[in-house]
Parts: structure tokens; C-alpha cells; sequence
């Protein structure tokens, strides 16, 4: 392996943390003891003040800055400020074992009877602690519970926990990947296959991180606007370290942050791989999400390692453990996780005698049983909880754990653990062996699901957790009031058209617009979104008449305010101006689209954008929607075939509607004329709102 200890501290100046040896312990000490004593005297605002005038004289001096965006390779909650685990680890551990097997067995018997149906193993075997905090301490359901977006490659262990629970048959996880005839279950989280379970669809990869965003951001708009309370809610999405790699992933970070979104909690599992190998090899995954995240204005909290180095960290007077992990990369890392307690020893802890007599007294045995901290239920619970106690800023979390967790020599960090849909039969008896299941050689060969008695300590006190929290989820409700929609009748005055005047359908559309967000009944489940493009589309008058949403009001005063038609901004403002985000504006449509199943409130949102910037730049989200069952209307403006050109031939669309009308559930509509669109649209809310018909148009 490469030895990079010699290597300096700019080469990985990102995120390197270990100071090199201290030429000047004494002085070092007097500087130390002269900031404690203005803390202890002055307090924390005096100290903050002296760092950051030290920090601006550095700066003049042209002195090279330190990472401010990074923090050592440690967890964030100290041993110190842990919280007392409110649970009870033994019955939490037994039935994270069998949601553990369940989801295995499940996954294994399809395979060996239809080799062809693929599955996921080690992704849940390494995030299985994760969501089983999140399921007893953390996810709220009901009318005021939470969002939570699942990572999409752990299905497996949701629907296992749903068997348990009582959600799910033996006969369903007997038929997974075979939902065709109704009793099966999907691949990943798929409201439309499963439209009274999943939630919300997280794939393709990288969907689910965006779309969490926007869904925050819209409980904050429904708040802010008086439709509902939401302050009490969160919006949890779990995601794979290589998932970060997606620019959907990454691509409303920043709006997050910008809005103060404290009501969202990322969970990144780090296991360090992704499909072909690591996520990093050369570097390190973790410090570079923690950099990346910091620097977007997010709360980081890591979770890295499991209470069992605790003691180890006690011991390490001189820091030479954290110098250790510092200067391991995540190749390496994969590999410490694929071998056992004799290789680690050998290869990280014996590298210095300093770190070598801190773990003189365990035995090898002792070493492989190290923890990483994604699987050390007390760190999560200490990461979960200061995440959600966390106020003015999003927050994520960077769980450390192993790809294939549990799973033995067979798949645990070994380079095709993704990939792994099968074990042999010493695999399977040592997993049982692993955690301690109550299967016999015959049950564990067999793959029998195991289900304990309802009178049971385990699923008594999986019950009790659940029915504490407001009930089970993922679940999926589709009740809400309908919303009557205006007659046809109501529209006269445009369904007469506009005499010998030219008008394009797209300011009718604007006119009939405005005519409903003056509706009594409807008008202020109106969304109207646009993605930068509203004055092309002759859309200003709305900006005073309903103005532009914003979290914070409006902090200026607007170039022209003068005039009639300025730009207005307002905390309770009904349109969501997107910038240049297609990607993002349809995010906010989305989540719109689905409020009536994620918080019983049907909405009625309408995105408007430049024809040529539709489907051709999101048309993955467009099959999320049509997962999702949207219900909503997109607008492609300013085609460049009925009325004026665009911007020349490459703003022409002609092909938007042929592959609009590939979603099955979307209706693509093509008109020509001015009271084409007010039936249309009239008959899509229709359709929509009274009927309830799980459709979008386009």
C-alpha cells in the first residue's frame, strides 16, 4: 500500500487535519492558554472576534489559510455530549437481525428460482442500522408525519421490516420483482406499482436528493402561505456516498442552505463503494462531502465510528490514530473492510509503535469487531438527534459504514458486493451465526422468512416505537377534499377569442392564469411556477398581483418600483420563481403535484417554460412524475410553430409532444387555438381535482 505520511499537507489541503510536529511546544501553549483565558473572561462572542481578526491579518500577510471546511476524521457528537440511547439495544438489535435475514432470504430465494431477477443485498446490509434508528427514535407517520425519501437499492430491508410489521405477506416478498400480478413487490420505491406503500420514487439515482430538496422547500411554502402547518415535519432522504456523484444530487444544495431549510436531514452512507469499486480509492469521500456540503452552508455531523473506539480514542494522547485515519485513503479503507481483525492489525494499527501499544490488549478477534459508526445504533441516535434539534440550516449526515455489512469473506467490502444476489450455504449459516438468528441449519437453508410471535418482547416493542410515532410508513394516502373546479361557462370571455387581434394560446393561458388565482375556491391552490422565463411569456402582471415567494419578504426595494407591474417579492408570495433551474422548477412542481397524497392538500400547480427546455432537459423527472401520480399541468411556451419563432430554428420544438406522450399517465395535448387550451385546461382540472385522477397534461 502507499505510504503517504510523507506527503504534505497541501496535497490534500481540502481536508487534511493533522498538524505536523510541533516545533514550539511552549510557545504553542502560551497561545492556547491566552485564547482560554479570554474565553473564560470575555466569553465565546470576545474569542469569535479575536479568530476572525487573526484570521483577516493572516490573510494581509498573504500566510496560507487552513481548510475551514473540514474537520477531523472523527464523530462530530463527542463522547462527552452524547445523549443517553432512550431504547433498548438488545430487543433493537435482535430485530435489526431479522429484518436483516428477511431482507436477505427474500433477496437470495428469488435469485435461486429466477437467476434472471437481479436484487441488492449489500446496500441495505450496510444502511440497515441507519433506518432502523430513524424506524424506533426519529420517523413521525400520519397526517403530520414525515417525508422520507429511501434510498432506492435498500428496498429490499423496507419491505423485510413491513413483513414484520404486518404491512406485507409472506406471498408478497415470495413474488419481489414480480408485481405484475398484483401481489409482488417492485424493484425500488414505485408509487405507481405500489400506490399504497412507497411514497415517494427515488430513482433514477440522484432524483431523490433534488426532489427532497424542493419537497422542503414546499412544506415551507404551504406554511408561509397559511394552507398548513408544517413546522413540526421533516423531510429525511437517504443517499449512497457514490449517488453524491449525480449533479441532481448536488444541484439545490445550495437553495437549501440559501432558505434555511432545517427541516431537511440528508443521510449519506458512506460504505465507500459504489458498483465497480471505490467511490474515492485515491482520496477520501467523506472529508470531500463534508467539504463540499460546509461550503454550500449545511450542517455536518459525522458519524464515523462506533462506541467501542472510544476507549481507543481515550488512550491516544498524542493524536496518533486521527494522524492514522488521515492518511489512509478510501481504497485502503475498502480493504481494512474485506479482511479481518489479523490484516487490520498488521497493516493500519502496527504501521507506529504509538498506535500499535493503544490496541496491545484486544485480540484480533476484538479488532474485527470495531465498529464503523453507521453500525453503532448510541452514534446514530447522537447523530440523528442533533441533526433534528439543529435550527437555521439543513443538515446531513455522513454515516461511515461497510458495503455488504455482515455479509462475511463472500461480500462484505469485497469489490463486486453491489452485484451480490446470491450466498452459498456456509455463507448463510455463518450470517445467521453473525446476529444471533433463531434458525436452524434446515430454516437456513430453506431461506424460511422468520416472523416472531405477535406476544413477543421484539414485535410488542416494534409496536410500541411505531405507534408512538404516529404509525408505519413508507405509506401512501390519496384522500383529500376535492376542490370544485369553474364551469367552461365561466371562461366565456376567452372562449370568444380575440376578434381580429392576434394572440398567442401562451397569453390566454397567462389570462386564464390570473383568472384563477382570483377564483374563490381554487385560486390559492394555484402554483404557478416559472424557471426565469416569466416576462417572456408576458407573465409579469402576476408578479404584483400574487408575487414572487420568498422565505424571507423582500429585503429591498425593487429598480422599478415605480412602476406598475414591479417585482414584488413576499413571504406569503404564490409563485415560485425557480431561476435558471429547470431541473429545480420541476422539483417545486413535483412536489406540488403530489400534495395531495404527501400532505392532504390538493394543490394545483402549473409550470410554464420555454417548449425547447422541457423534456429534452428533465425527462427523468418526468417519469418521476409519472411514478409519483402528479397531478398538475406543464406548460412548453413559445414552440416556434403556431406563432413567433423563437430564437431561430434551434428554439423550434416540434418532437416535445411525441415524447411527452410516452409517460403513460401524461396527456400531451397539441392546440392551436386560443379556447383548444381553456377546454383543455379546464377539462384537466376537472379531471384532476374532482375526479382525482392520478393524470398530468401537457
Amino acid at each position: 500500500m502507499t505510504d503517504l505520511s510523507d506527503r504534505t499537507e497541501r496535497v490534500f489541503s481540502g481536508y487534511w487535519r493533522v498538524l505536523p510536529k510541533d516545533a514550539d511546544p511552549v510557545e504553542t501553549r502560551e497561545w492556547l492558554q491566552a485564547f482560554d483565558a479570554v474565553l473564560e473572561t470575555e466569553g465565546a462572542e470576545r474569542a469569535h472576534f479575536l479568530l476572525r481578526r487573526l484570521l483577516d491579518h493572516a490573510r494581509a500577510r498573504r500566510v496560507p489559510l487552513p481548510p475551514f471546511f473540514s474537520t477531523p476524521y472523527c464523530n462530530t457528537v463527542s463522547l462527552a455530549d452524547q445523549p443517553q440511547f432512550p431504547g433498548n439495544l438488545e430487543v433493537e438489535a435482535r430485530l435489526g437481525a431479522l429484518v436483516r435475514w428477511n431482507a436477505l432470504a427474500m433477496v437470495v430465494r428469488a435469485n435461486r428460482e429466477h437467476p434472471e431477477l437481479g436484487g441488492h443485498l449489500a446496500t441495505y446490509a450496510s444502511s440497515a442500522d441507519l433506518f432502523e434508528v430513524g424506524y424506533n427514535h426519529f420517523f413521525r407517520a400520519g397526517p403530520n408525519g414525515d417525508a422520507v425519501y429511501f434510498q432506492p437499492h435498500s428496498a429490499p430491508g423496507v419491505y423485510a421490516r413491513a413483513f414484520l410489521e404486518g404491512r406485507l405477506a409472506e406471498e408478497n416478498l415470495a413474488n419481489y420483482r414480480r408485481e405484475t400480478a398484483g401481489k409482488g413487490l417492485s424493484s425500488y420505491c414505485h408509487p405507481w406499482l405500489m400506490p399504497g406503500f412507497w411514497q415517494f420514487p427515488t430513482g433514477s439515482m440522484g432524483l431523490g436528493a433534488l426532489n427532497a430538496i424542493y419537497q422542503a422547500r414546499f412544506m415551507r411554502y404551504l406554511a408561509d402561505r397559511g394552507i398548513l402547518q408544517t413546522a413540526a415535519r421533516k423531510v429525511w432522504c437517504f443517499v449512497g456516498d457514490g449517488e453524491m456523484d449525480e449533479p441532481e444530487s448536488i444541484a439545490g444544495l445550495s437553495l437549501a442552505a440559501r432558505e434555511g431549510l432545517d427541516n431537511l436531514i440528508f443521510v449519506v452512507n458512506c460504505n465507500l463503494q459504489r458498483l465497480d469499486g471505490p467511490v474515492r480509492g485515491n482520496g477520501s469521500i467523506v472529508q470531500e462531502l463534508e467539504g463540499l456540503y460546509a461550503g454550500a452552508g449545511w450542517n455536518v455531523v459525522k458519524v464515523l465510528w462506533g462506541s467501542d473506539w472510544d476507549p481507543l480514542f481515550a488512550r491516544d494522547t498524542e493524536g496518533v490514530i486521527l494522524k492514522r485515519l488521515h492518511e489512509t485513503v478510501d481504497g485502503e479503507f475498502q480493504t481494512y473492510a474485506a479482511t479481518d481483525g489479523r490484516f487490520n492489525r498488521e497493516h493500519f494499527f502496527n504501521k507506529y509503535p504509538e498506535l500499535q501499544a493503544i490496541v496491545a490488549h484486544l485480540s484480533d478477534e476484538d479488532i474485527d469487531r470495531l465498529r464503523r459508526g453507521g453500525h453503532d445504533p448510541v452514534k446514530i441516535y447522537a447523530g440523528y438527534l442533533a441533526a433534528a434539534s439543529h435550527r437555521g440550516q439543513p443538515t446531513v449526515i455522513l454515516a461511515q459504514t461497510k458495503k455488504g455489512y455482515g455479509m462475511g469473506h463472500e461480500g462484505q467490502g469485497k469489490m463486486g458486493a453491489h452485484q451480490q444476489k446470491k450466498l452459498e450455504d456456509d455463507a448463510l449459516l455463518a450470517f445467521r451465526d453473525r446476529f444471533a438468528l433463531p434458525l436452524s441449519d434446515a430454516d437456513v437453508g430453506a431461506l424460511r422468512l422468520y416472523k416472531p410471535g405477535e406476544d413477543t418482547p421484539e414485535m410488542k416493542y416494534l409496536h410500541a416505537r411505531r405507534i408512538a410515532l404516529g404509525g408505519y410508513l413508507p405509506s401512501r394516502e390519496g384522500r383529500t377534499r376535492n376542490l370544485p373546479v369553474p364551469a367552461l361557462s365561466e371562461f366565456s370571455k376567452l372562449l370568444a377569442g380575440s376578434g381580429e387581434r392576434e394572440q398567442s394560446t401562451t397569453m390566454v393561458f397567462v389570462q386564464m392564469l390570473s383568472q384563477l388565482l382570483r377564483d374563490k375556491s381554487i385560486g390559492k391552490h394555484v402554483v404557478p411556477i416559472v424557471a426565469d422565463e416569466a416576462r417572456t411569456f408576458g407573465m409579469q402582471s402576476l408578479f404584483r398581483q400574487v408575487a414572487i415567494y420568498s422565505p424571507f419578504g423582500q429585503l429591498y426595494e425593487p429598480e422599478d418600483r415605480d412602476e406598475l407591474l414591479y417585482y414584488k417579492e413576499a413571504k406569503d408570495g404564490q409563485i415560485l420563481e425557480e431561476g435558471i433551474s429547470e431541473a429545480g422548477a420541476i422539483s417545486s412542481w413535483l412536489a406540488a403535484a403530489t400534495s395531495y397524497s404527501a400532505h392532504g392538500v390538493s394543490m394545483l400547480p402549473f409550470y410554464i417554460f420555454y417548449s425547447c427546455f422541457g423534456f429534452q432537459r428533465v425527462g427523468d423527472l418526468i417519469w418521476a412524475a409519472g411514478d409519483s401520480r402528479a397531478r398538475g399541468f406543464l406548460l412548453g411556451a413559445t414552440a416556434g410553430r403556431t406563432t413567433l419563432s423563437g430564437e431561430g430554428l434551434q428554439h423550434e420544438d416540434g418532437s416535445s409532444h411525441l415524447l411527452f406522450s410516452t409517460v403513460p399517465n401524461c396527456v400531451a395535448w397539441d392546440p392551436c387555438f386560443g379556447y383548444e387550451l381553456i377546454a383543455i385546461v379546464q377539462d384537466g382540472m376537472r379531471r384532476m381535482l374532482e375526479a382525482r385522477e392520478d393524470v398530468f397534461y401537457y
